[in-house]
Order: structure tokens, then C-alpha cells, then sequence
């Protein structure tokens, strides 16, 4: 659910922020996995509330690339509803043979907030057999405040549509090099919005720290997905 208003930037403005709180129900199908998530409207969530098209696009990409998630310490940042962290949970846990190869070990984080809606679509979406492996972890993360009371041991880092605001480009920043710090690769997918200075930060910003990829436009959505690992040369 957007605002009406410029399609190139659905992102609420004030006016469009919902004074009561209620709360909506969609099923996903992605990679063959059926996903219930429950989107809380309200002005306290802001865009923490909806599923935004970058996140969809990151989880067709890893079906696109079979990207291996089972076996992995894997983050997600932002997390939002959580319908990235949650697939990637439910993908990172298929057909495994135990003695070869552990599930996926999924955290999702996001500002305090958001944690409620956050672990009720957790709960949601547990497999009828049960986790395989302990279930999605969900922990509050403010980027440049509390990270590092977090490990730097993580396999993959993900980021679905949290580059928007340009005050908190520099914590994300810090955050992200500190979770990275063992050779973590980092996922981001993002609406590019001139006017949120996105396309600066995947340009000046990141690179200062990362080396960063670009894998995927879709210009119809004027959606990039990047791929970013932290420099060594630094």
C-alpha cells in the first residue's frame, strides 16, 4: 500500500501517515514458498509498514541466482515486515540433510518499533514441520548506536529498501563495516531516488568503504540490486 501521489517516490508524506492503526494481510508466493505477511498501517511504523518492491525484487534475485542460503549466518538490516529475512530463513532451511550442511541461521533487525509487527510475521510463517534449526532470531539495531553489541561473524548481510534517508547514510555505513568485518557480502536492493540521495550513496558513500557491484537495474521500477564486500585496501 502507497500514498497516491508521485509513483517515483512512494515513500508516505506526512499527510499520508494513517492516524489509526490497522492492519492488512497479504500472501506472497516466492520461490515456491507461500508467505503470510501482515503490514501494519499506522503513524508510528512510517515505512516500516508496508512490503516495498525492492524487497520482492532482492528475493526473485535469489531465486534468479540460486544464491546459497542454506548453511549461513545471515543479517538483515531494516528488516521492515520481514519478508526478505523470513525467506531467506525458510529457503536457508529446504531439504537439508543435517549431517552435510546446517540450516540457515537468520537475525532480523530494525529499530525498536518495529519489532512487533516484525515477530508476529516471524511467528506467521514457520514451516508446518517447524524450524529445522533454532527459528528467526529478532533483535532491535540502530545503525551507529547499538552495533556493536552485535558479532562481525555473518555470511551474508541483507538491505531491502532502507536507503532513504541521507542523515543516516554515515551510521549505516559504520554499521555495515563493522557486521562485515570477517568477510560478510552484503545485498542491498533499492529504489534509486534522486531526491533521498540514493544514487550518491551507492556512488561516493559505500565505496569509500566497500567495494560494491552493481548485479541487477530493473529500469521499469528504477530498482538496483548491488552486491558489497569491505575493502581490504583501506
Amino acid at each position: 500500500m502507497t500514498c497516491v501521489g508521485d509513483e517515483d517516490d512512494p515513500f508516505p508524506a506526512d499527510h499520508c501517515l494513517f492516524a489509526e492503526t490497522f492492519s492488512q494481510d497479504n500472501l506472497y508466493t516466492l520461490v515456491g514458498q507461500e508467505l503470510k505477511i501482515r503490514q501494519v498501517f499506522g503513524a508510528n511504523l512510517g515505512v516500516a509498514a508496508p512490503v516495498w518492491e525492492a524487497a520482492l525484487q532482492m528475493c526473485r534475485y535469489f531465486e534468479e541466482q540460486c544464491v546459497e542460503l542454506r548453511g549461513k549466518r545471515i543479517l538483515e538490516l531494516g528488516a521492515g515486515t520481514g519478508v526478505v529475512g523470513i525467506l531467506a530463513a525458510r529457503l536457508g532451511n529446504l531439504e537439508l540433510n543435517v549431517h552435510v550442511l546446517p540450516g540457515a541461521a537468520v537475525t532480523l533487525t530494525d529499530l525498536p518499533l518495529a519489532l512487533p509487527q516484525l515477530q508476529a510475521n516471524v511467528s506467521a510463517n514457520m514451516p508446518s514441520s517447524g524450524w529445522p534449526s533454532p527459528p528467526p532470531t529478532v533483535l532491535p539495531l540502530s545503525w551507529g548506536e547499538d552495533h556493536m553489541n552485535f558479532p562481525s561473524d555473518w555470511d551474508l548481510v541483507l538491505c531491502a529498501d532502507i536507503i532513504y534517508l541521507p542523515e543516516t547514510y554515515p551510521l549505516l555505513v559504520e554499521t555495515l563495516a563493522h557486521l562485515c568485518k570477517n568477510g560478510a557480502v552484503v545485498y542491498l536492493s533499492s529504489k534509486m531516488r534522486k531526491e533521498h540521495e540514493t544514487p550518491v550513496f551507492f556512488k561516493e558513500r559505500l565505496p569509500n568503504r566497500f567495494n560494491v557491484e552493481l548485479l541487477h537495474r530493473d529500469e521499469r521500477q528504477n530498482i538496483n540490486i548491488y552486491r558489497a564486500s569491505l575493502r581490504t585496501d583501506l
